[in-house]
């Protein structure tokens, strides 16, 4: 069934996007091509001598690094192949909607919402570029990335995943309080990604790099005004001055708390799931990527940012991401063959 191996493809393209997406922020490759969605009026990077003149002539104010603008373009077209993945999800959905097709698992409005999704990243991708990694931008993208992968990760395992009934009837079924406690994990999850987004793309990353401590105090000097000041430019406070170490020390702190509170959130969440037997495999994994996350947050500080470990904290979201939608898709309540 062509649906189904295409959401399966569809997730993976989606995992590899978000982690070439950090990868090229990671590497100050996010302008590498100044325009969109070409690289220097081309739909490729700029080889020759030739070449890199008329692209010069056209984008006097841009230095050309042929590796950088390469990084950025194989990112949008793996981006591009993922829009047309979904597209292709989209006209099979509503195809075997009207022929009443039971093969397909999930409603096909949902994934009209991911077509919408796309189209938005695509014009966040855009905005990145011209509005020069304005923060707000930058971390709207990681959101949106990370929910397309959460919407691909969900219709790929209605269709690919097996649990038992029994899993419904007898237990998380009929504990209402244990199904929103998972369902609110997402938001949690959600909530702490845009705390690293924000600290990442407000280059906050390293504003403190002792641990536990910052700047060898347990609440050092902050400034959250500006820190979270959503309307302005990268690098800059509310009134168009620089952005201070004590704003960029506030953004980054919060984010350890996010991460304190992520840790014991999901952490008890994994616990109490470890007694549901359909549940116990994955409540073991969501343990082991949950500490491997904390410990590469802790490592990229002290060891300031080893680009390896900075996209592999990324690369820790993603995962994260997966493993919270497929247990929320287990307490659907609905079975699911292969």
């Amino acid at each position: 069934m062509w649906f189904k191996r295409i959401a399966m493809l569809g997730a993976i393209m989606a995992l590899c996007v978000v982690v070439l997406g950090a990868y090229v922020r990671l590497t100050d490759a996010g302008l590498g091509c100044p325009d969109w969605p070409g690289c220097y009026g081309t739909l490729t990077v700029p080889q020759s001598e030739a070449a890199i003149q008329k692209a010069q002539t056209n984008y006097p104010h841009s230095v050309i690094e042929t590796g950088k603008a390469w990084k950025e373009m194989l990112h949008r077209y793996l981006a591009g192949t993922l829009g047309l993945v979904v597209l292709a999800l989209f006209v099979l959905a509503w195809k075997n909607a009207k022929q009443a097709n039971p093969q397909i698992k999930v409603s096909p409005w949902l994934t009209s919402l991911l077509l919408v999704i796309i189209v938005f990243q695509a014009a966040l991708g855009m905005w990145t570029v011209t509005m020069l990694l304005k923060p707000a931008i930058v971390s709207a993208h990681l959101l949106g990335g990370m929910t397309t992968l959460g919407l691909l990760t969900w219709i790929a395992h209605r269709h690919w995943g097996q649990y038992s009934n029994t899993l419904y009837a007898n237990t998380i079924k009929q504990s209402q309080a244990s199904r929103w406690f998972i369902r609110f994990g997402l938001l949690v999850l959600f909530i702490q990604i845009f705390l690293g987004g924000w600290t990442s793309t407000n280059y906050a990353a390293l504003a403190c790099t002792d641990f536990p401590t910052c700047h060898g105090a347990w609440m050092p000097e902050m400034d959250f005004k500006d820190a979270f000041h959503l309307i302005r430019e990268l690098g800059q406070s509310a009134d168009g001055g620089n952005l201070s170490l004590a704003s960029i020390t506030a953004i980054q702190w919060t984010h350890r708390i996010g991460a304190i509170i992520t840790l014991i959130y999901l952490g008890f969440l994994a616990l109490n799931s470890l007694k549901y037997a359909q549940l116990k495999n994955l409540s073991i994994l969501l343990i082991a990527v949950l500490f491997t996350q904390i410990g590469l947050g802790i490592a990229n500080l002290v060891l300031h940012l080893p680009l390896v470990l900075a996209v592999g904290h990324n690369l820790g979201a993603a995962l994260l991401v997966i493993i919270l939608v497929i247990f929320n898709s287990k307490i659907t309540g609905r079975k699911i063959n292969q």
